[in-house]
């Protein structure tokens, strides 16, 4: 740039070669002078803008002040060629700020080179949006900046560009990004060809789904099919091979990702995931001499270990994660070490057991005394998070007598992790009193208030430690040197307590008063104020010093703070009372226990660690803590963004019905007996029904599927679905057949299952649906199905893909309850002895209208195919009229076992009409049944 311009680069070698500050000053004073007095002329042509522009961004960059060229190079950004708009837009990213109003004028531009044709111009755009986009710009462009990002004609440099333009917007300002209605399209190019494009896409997605997990729920399977791809399949170009480690930024980003939503209950996702972390982990079972392999594969190997513990910490993963653990804890690499601590706490934090853990407890302890800082913090906060009842005083001990020692600015939250784990796992309270005066005795000043209070509340509501703590606080405070807040619990428990050990020797009431008064010189007004509290409560118990106590009253009644000026007062007029000693006993009553409260320091501790930018998945602080926080955390997002509370009921008393109403049929097995004690599973993350997607033939093809085996399900002009289903029992299998039609492939192929109520029906791909469907060709997806409770809603396959524009298809599958009946065989008297027994209270009855054939018969075999295509056996010669038809089966449930189910179909030709009884021992089967079967009956025939 400079050597196409002779005068900058005279400028430049001009302001080198000053020797001293003033010579440089004057140069730069006298090119200013000079090139405001060219843009006061005007007449400039483009060259003569740049490389003023480009001297005024030098004098910028050496650190003084400019006050010109802001209208030139608003000027320069319009202009066709590239080195001016590129000084142009150099000049607007470093001269100008996000508020400035020149940024109005170069909106206009910036889109129009969004629009271009050219991706140099597309870039130069993209730079200046996210370096200087303020919350107008970013309200004006992020909807161009999104167009460039999922265009099919955007270059890959230019896509990737778009994507960290959009994260930085989104971090600046979040609410002018339509998230929820973006996800699904920008979701799609995480299976775009580039690694590079995927990598930039998927920090987008991390930031959002962060706080939109719902709307973002289908990255899950493309992060999965992604690292399988990587870690299994090694599809990757050699370019993104970084030291033989495939892209590890983008597995750490993965892996990471997968951390923010709940452990997934596909059986096929599990699997490939376990695969895949299994991998990675034996990559790195020994290390290599190469630090820059040894770097990455630590990189994936720790966020791999986290999502370990994250799926599920019994697994043997955490166990070979725990071997692994152990030896990156003793590594001579810092950054080794200090990851291994930080993984490790995260075990301790999620683990049902920490006896791994303990086994190196030496070598954590140990750590507490490393040269480096960030590693001794998170040897604390694992040593905060492996604490329990059985290392409790060892732990404790180790923390305090670090304490003595460690560094300011780990000392506050060291006092909290003691004061915290003191309480928490305290076998005896003269143990939880020894060591909490120990730790104010050895860090006072880094002591809050909420320590001392929590010490006061529970010695007042412990009767039995009253006297230790008195003797205690006592011994502490005759140490030559003690800290204002063992001053303030010692007053406290004196006052209250001291009493109860004046009888004995070296504990008199004037001993009391000596060394209490003695640090009383050295306290703020607040402390002299509850120490005046002290004096009046002792004047009421210890009248042998009230003369001394008299006299320091008295002389506080001279101070000038008010407070202690006021108190002393008060106190001297109650003291010097000599006619109704009643009164000051009343006054000076022993402190009633406080309420039962939840310890302050928890909080304390939280609001000090904050949130990141990445939230966390766990918190410091054992398995306790983090299960409370999941509680919250889960109640929270169970309520949408529409306000719909969408947690799950109890279903003990639909079982419970359903369980009485077995008893009386002879044909059903008895259900599970363990049925009504299984808990009730969470509503997953996507719960939020997809919309369906409507046609003239859409309705049509679901209902004949309901009672056929296969068929077509939905087509339009450029995808069939077909399906060809089986079903024994409780379980079912689904073939899906999803045919391409047009002459381009479906790229970003997605497909995703929403079901209403997991725990009753489960349904699954037995693999990862691939993310491309080949021109004219067409792709088979297994589906395995199985029914565990009564189900009223059938589950929805949502598809989506990239074919010109984003397309979406959610449509109904054909899983309904009649699909898991299986036949029976009763005879005349058997059946009719059954229908009586069941009885009409658990029946489900409706008359509709029917159309005859055009022959004006019934179309009786009509009613034989729907009444059979839903699974239940067809009874002849059990009902005297032919046109009656009867019908029999039994409901397969894996957990609410079986039901049985009786039908009666009675048409009716000359009043055109059909009555149609079910009757089961479960009113809600019977209702389901029955609405099942009459619908096709009823539309058919109307059609």
């Amino acid at each position: 740039m400079a050597s196409n311009m002779r005068g900058l680069t005279q400028f430049i070698a001009d302001i080198r070669g000053a020797r001293v500050k003033e010579l440089e000053e004057k140069r730069i004073n006298k090119e200013m002078a000079n090139i405001r007095k060219k843009f006061k002329d005007g007449n400039l042509d483009g060259y003569q803008k740049k490389k003023y522009v480009a001297k005024i961004i030098f004098t910028y960059i050496l650190g003084y002040k400019v006050d010109v060229g802001h209208m030139e190079a608003v000027n320069l950004i319009s202009s066709t060629k590239y080195s001016e708009k590129q000084i142009g837009y150099l000049a607007v990213t470093l001269l100008m700020h996000e508020n400035s109003d020149f940024l109005r004028l170069v909106v206009n531009s910036i889109r129009k080179d969004l629009d271009a044709n050219n991706e140099v111009d597309n870039c130069l755009a993209l730079h200046a949006i996210a370096n200087v986009g303020g919350s107008e710009m970013a309200e004006a462009l992020v909807e161009d900046v999104h167009r460039l990002l999922i265009s099919p004609t955007s270059q890959n440099f230019v896509k990737k560009k778009a994507a960290l333009t959009l994260l930085r917007l989104y971090r600046k300002h979040p609410e002018v990004l339509p998230a929820a209605e973006w996800a699904l399209r920008i979701i799609s190019i995480m299976d775009d060809q580039d690694l590079g494009v995927v990598i930039c896409v998927t920090s987008l997605v991390m930031a959002l789904a962060q706080d939109n997990l719902d709307a973002f729920a289908v990255c899950y399977t493309k992060a999965v099919d992604r690292l399988n791809r990587l870690v299994i399949e090694q599809e990757y170009s050699a370019t993104y091979a970084y030291y033989k480690v495939p892209s590890p930024w983008l597995q750490v980003k993965l892996l990471r990702l997968l951390q923010y939503y709940p452990p997934s209950e596909d059986p096929t996702i599990r699997a490939i995931l376990y695969t895949v972390l299994q991998t990675i982990m034996n990559n790195c079972a020994e290390p290599t001499r190469n630090v820059q392999h040894n770097n990455a594969q630590h990189a994936v190997l720790f966020e791999a270990i986290g999502l370990a513990i994250h799926l599920d910490s019994n697994s043997p993963l955490v166990g070979t994660a725990a071997v692994l653990l152990a030896r990156f804890i003793s590594s001579k690499e810092t950054n080794v070490r200090y990851l291994g601590l930080d993984t490790m706490a995260h075990l301790a934090a999620r683990a049902e057991s920490l006896e791994p853990i303990k086994k190196h407890q030496s070598t954590i302890i140990l750590s507490l005394r490393d040269k480096d800082i960030s590693v001794r913090r998170r040897a604390l906060d694992l040593l905060y998070s492996m604490c329990d009842v059985d290392n409790s005083e060892l732990i404790v001990g180790e923390l305090l007598r670090y304490l003595r020692v460690a560094d300011y600015a780990l000392r506050e939250e060291m006092v909290l992790k003691i004061a915290i784990l003191t309480e928490k796992y305290a076998n005896s309270y003269k143990w939880y009193v020894d060591m909490i005066l120990q730790l104010i005795s050895a860090a006072g000043e880094h002591v809050g208030d909420e320590v001392w209070y929590r010490v006061v509340q529970i010695v007042t509501n412990t009767e039995d430690l009253q006297e230790y703590a008195a003797k205690v606080v006592f011994e502490h405070l005759k140490a030559p040197s003690t800290h204002e807040s063992l001053v303030k619990v010692g007053g406290y428990i004196l006052g209250e307590y001291g009493h109860l050990i004046a009888n004995e020797p070296g504990y008199s009431p004037n001993d009391q008063f000596q060394l209490l008064h003695s640090k009383s010189q050295y306290c703020m007004a607040a402390t002299r104020a509850l120490l005046l509290s002290t004096y009046i409560k002792w004047v009421n118990v210890f009248p042998e010093i009230k003369p001394q106590l008299l006299n320091i009253f008295e002389r506080y009644r001279h101070v000038l703070d008010a407070e202690l000026q006021q108190r002393a007062c008060e106190f001297y007029a109650l003291a010097s009372r000599t006619d109704d000693e009643e009164f000051l006993q009343n006054i000076c009553e022993e402190m009633p226990p406080f309420p039962p409260r939840v310890s302050a320091l928890l909080g304390t501790l939280n609001r000090k660690h904050g949130d990141t930018g990445d939230k966390r998945t766990w918190v410091h602080g054992g398995k306790e803590a983090n299960a409370d926080r999941e509680i919250a955390k889960r109640k929270t997002l169970m309520v949408d963004i529409a306000g719909n509370d969408n947690t799950v009921s109890s279903p003990t008393t639909a079982n419970q019905d359903i369980l009485s109403s077995l008893a009386g049929l002879d044909m059903s097995a008895s259900p599970n007996p363990a049925s009504s004690s299984v808990p009730p599973t969470p509503v997953p993350l996507a719960s939020k029904t997809p919309r369906l997607t409507s046609g003239p033939n859409v309705e049509r093809w679901y209902e004949k599927l309901t009672y056929t085996g296969d068929g077509v399900l939905y087509e339009d002009v450029q995808i069939q679905i077909g399906i060809k289903s089986r079903y024994q029992s409780h379980i079912g299998q689904l073939a899906v057949y999803i045919g391409n039609k047009v002459d381009a492939p479906l790229t970003s192929f997605t497909t995703t299952l929403h079901v209403t109520d997991s725990s009753a029906l489960s349904v699954s791909f037995s693999k990862i649906p691939p993310s491309t469907i080949g021109p004219r060709s067409q792709s088979q997806q297994l589906l395995q199905v199985e029914c565990r409770k009564m189900f009223t809603t059938p589950p929805i396959l949502t598809i989506s893909y990239l074919a010109g524009s984003h397309q979406t298809i959610s449509i109904r599958l054909p899983i309904v309850l009649t699909k898991f009946f299986e036949h029976v065989k009763l005879g005349q008297s058997d059946f009719f002895e059954r229908w009586k027994l069941i009885g009409g209270d658990r029946e489900a009855q409706n008359v509709f209208p029917i159309d005859l054939t055009s022959a004006g018969q019934l179309d009786i075999t009509k009613h034989r195919q729907v009444v059979s295509g839903h699974r239940l056996n067809l009874l002849d010669d059990i009902d005297p009229n032919p046109n009656n038809l009867v019908a029999a089966g039994v409901l397969h449930m894996s957990i609410e076992g079986k039901v049985g189910c009786l039908l009666r179909v009675e048409p009716n030709r000359e009043a055109k009409l059909c009555r149609l009884t079910v009757r089961s021992t479960s009113e809600e089967v019977a209702a389901e049944v029955q609405k099942l079967v009459q619908k096709p009956l009823m539309v058919t025939q109307a059609s």
